[in-house]
């Protein structure tokens, strides 16, 4: 059986430890592996509210039953020779922010499966972790995210005899380094490609239920779009901002990403440029929903051309706005 209180590791060291969050990813893409994976995600109260045994009976006996394979297969079309993108992407951001950030010991987790808050944040105590940063990679709050990240830190220091001191960064969307990482990302791409005829951002979606009980979600992903295209000078019929990822009946955000791309088709507009400004790195709902799906929907309907524009990952420019960012929230610390 676990200690009552996990008892600190003996370290002459004084480290000051950034923890970057993602929200994580199925250790393999098979059946059993997806499973785990959603089982420990959807049972996130901060995920889905819903009364406790009766949405746990629909998760177990019917939602895990009949997705796992399905979105089992999704992965396998996007896995990597070094794994799951969003994992492998993620360390290669924390590579490049630990390289501007020689003064931090900076770390990553993942919310749902490995590697897992709890076990990061040991590692990095036994290391001589004094003073704890906290930093989940979504740039726009939400309960569901952010919060839950917060959750899960909280719930290992809740264990600790002698905590961190501890800050938390709860969101980044109007930051100017991050907004300047994405406007050259965009202008590189139309460097290459040119502009299509509209440019989406693509944010992933939430139940309107959250947004009427108070998460500032929707606004900061509006406040993100319109400082996106103010510094392209987009006027206001060049974008359009849309919601993705869709799961279950209840009413989400709107307009969403597919029913706006068979619309713009039909209307006849033939090139449209889509990127997804709140995910940090690319994943499965970028790399197999809006590159295959949604291309795949956007040319049924009558469109010609739907250009991805990448996730920042780990460039130069991302690496900087967080490297940024960190510093500044760890002012008064020290190293």
């Amino acid at each position: 059986m676990s200690p009552r209180f996990f008892n600190p590791v003996a370290s002459d060291k004084q480290r000051t430890t950034v923890l970057l969050i993602n929200l994580g990813t199925p250790d393999a893409p098979t059946a059993s592996a997806v499973r785990r994976y959603l089982a420990e995600f959807l049972h996130d109260y901060r995920v889905v509210d819903l009364t406790r045994w009766l949405w746990c009976a629909i998760l177990h006996f019917v939602i895990l039953p009949i997705r796992s394979g399905i979105v089992a297969k999704k992965y396998a079309g996007v896995w990597r020779e070094d794994g799951s993108p969003l994992l492998a992407l993620s360390k290669k951001l924390r590579d490049a922010v630990q390289a501007q950030c020689s003064d931090y010991d900076v770390r990553l987790a993942m919310r749902y499966g490995n590697p897992s808050v709890a076990s990061v944040l040991r590692e990095a105590q036994a290391d001589g972790m004094r003073r704890l940063l906290v930093l989940p990679l979504y740039p726009q709050y939400s309960a569901s995210t952010t919060a839950s990240s917060h959750d899960a830190v909280m719930k290992e220091l809740q264990r600790w005899r002698v905590m961190p001191e501890l800050r938390l960064i709860n969101d980044y969307h109007d930051n100017g380094e991050w907004l300047d990482a994405i406007e050259a990302s965009i202008e590189n791409h139309w460097d290459l490609h040119a502009r299509a005829e509209k440019i989406l951002f693509s944010f992933h979606g939430l139940p309107q239920r959250f947004i009427r009980d108070g998460d500032p979600y929707a606004a900061q992903c509006e406040a993100s779009a319109k400082a996106i295209a103010a510094r392209l000078g987009l006027s206001d019929t060049e974008w359009l901002l849309t919601y993705q990822s869709r799961f279950g009946r209840e009413p989400w955000l709107e307009p969403a990403t597919d029913k706006t791309l068979e619309s713009l088709a039909k209307q006849g507009v033939k090139t449209v440029d889509i990127i997804c400004p709140g995910f940090a790195v690319d994943c499965l709902e970028t790399l197999e929903e809006i590159k295959v799906e949604n291309q795949e929907l956007f040319h049924k309907a009558g469109g010609e051309k739907l250009r991805y524009i990448a996730a920042l990952n780990e460039s130069p420019g991302h690496a900087c706005a967080l490297a940024h960012l960190i510093k500044r929230h760890c002012q008064g610390w020290g190293h």
